[in-house]
């Protein structure tokens, strides 16, 4: 498919929340600033949100939700996000914490059922805060989504899920981590991982989304598209496969990964957003609490400090100039996402794209930074 040309799409907003102290001004600017940033790196869809204290202040859409279709993107459509979703994944691991059920200190082995320790330092007991942190010392090396490439009963390369240094000295982003967090979730909990999310992280939000596919509108589904090295757009209907012949022999406590709780949420930007207020307002979000206040510093404190990961949640300084932002990134299938916010200033970006030029720089993805670093100059600063 030949990249597409996206000038008569770019602007395709349904829906623009009401503008709390803003001016139309601004607002031009902003959507100006976006126009220009999806032609130079090639966007073809971006959702945005933006929020001050307890308001979304702005949302929009802009480009196409599918090519081949010529649909526009709304404020409604939902995205898989990737890896924030590893962060919902964090909250509920932090609601059992405090009702007493696990422990971060736990021992991940008992938890999860079979032996996880690294060959190189079988002594040293890796914790589930290891796992949640991505300092376990566990990689992805043989893949993530099946439990048995780590299980020393069923995978004959286990041990090459474990990397040279020793748990809680060192850190490596991992996928298969929170594959296996939400596996210890749904044998702690005794409810099957996604329909864990949703009644007690998504329902009392009053947010629509959720990790199975099958039980959501597939005519909601923002088409992704992975940009290849000929510069053209290859959509990804891998993002939203069916889980259903899985689930026919679906074990509990073991075969989560299907679900993909790592990266595999489906959510608008705009409840995105509010989920986020939640983390910035200390684990609150329009009167109901989701998690305390002492679960939601620990989610955001540093535990990996040269990289400022906590647990599913990140603290950079890198992304909008003098601010010190806490959030998360998402990229698979050709997807992009961001979610930061500053828990003391009280504002957040929710910024999303389905398909982009993945350009990069100071780590984060092009589109990501330009377009967060323009809501911030135009709605916040």
């Amino acid at each position: 498919m030949a990249k597409p040309l996206f000038l008569k799409y770019l602007v395709s907003a349904i829906l623009i929340i009401p503008f709390y102290g803003q001016t139309f001004g601004q607002t031009d600017k902003a959507e100006a600033d976006i126009k220009n940033i999806m032609k130079e790196l090639d966007v073809i869809g971006l959702s945005v949100a933006v929020v001050k204290k307890e308001k979304i202040i702005y949302n929009n859409s802009f480009g196409l939700k599918d090519i081949a279709g010529n649909i526009p993107l709304t404020n409604k459509d939902i995205f898989r996000i990737a890896s924030i979703s590893k962060s919902f994944s964090a909250t509920s691991v932090m609601q059992l914490v405090e009702a007493g059920k696990i422990s971060l200190n736990d021992d991940f082995s008992k938890l999860i059922g079979f032996t996880i320790r690294n060959p190189k330092y079988p002594e040293t007991v890796i914790t589930l805060r290891m796992v949640m942190s991505h300092t376990s010392s566990i990689n992805d090396s043989q893949g993530y989504f099946n439990l048995d490439v780590i299980n020393p009963a069923k995978g004959a390369d286990w041990t090459k899920c474990y990397s040279d240094y020793e748990p809680g000295k060192g850190y490596r982003y991992c996928n298969l981590n929170y594959n296996m967090v939400g596996t210890v979730i749904e044998k702690i909990s005794g409810e099957r991982f996604d329909n864990y999310v949703k009644r007690h992280v998504l329902d009392p939000l009053q947010l629509y989304g959720g990790y199975n596919v099958d039980s959501l509108d597939a005519g909601l589904f923002v088409t992704l598209y992975e940009y290849d090295s000929t510069k053209k757009f290859i959509s990804s209907p891998g993002a939203y496969a069916s889980r259903r012949e899985q689930l026919r022999n679906y074990v509990m406590g073991y075969s989560t990964p299907i679900f993909s709780p790592t990266g595999g949420i489906k959510i608008s930007a705009a409840d995105l957003a509010k989920y986020m207020m939640m983390h910035m307002n200390k684990g609150k979000y329009n009167g109901v609490r989701i998690i305390s206040k002492k679960s939601s510093k620990t989610m955001q404190t540093k535990i990996a400090e040269q990289e400022g990961y906590g647990l599913a949640l990140t603290n950079v300084e890198n992304l909008i100039p003098g601010k010190v932002m806490t959030g998360h990134t998402g990229s698979a299938y050709g997807l992009y996402s961001a979610m930061f916010f500053n828990p003391k200033e009280k504002f957040g970006i929710v910024v999303i794209t389905n398909g982009s030029n993945p350009l990069y720089k100071d780590g984060f993805n092009l589109v990501m930074s330009k377009t967060v670093n323009s809501m911030y100059e135009n709605f916040i600063k």
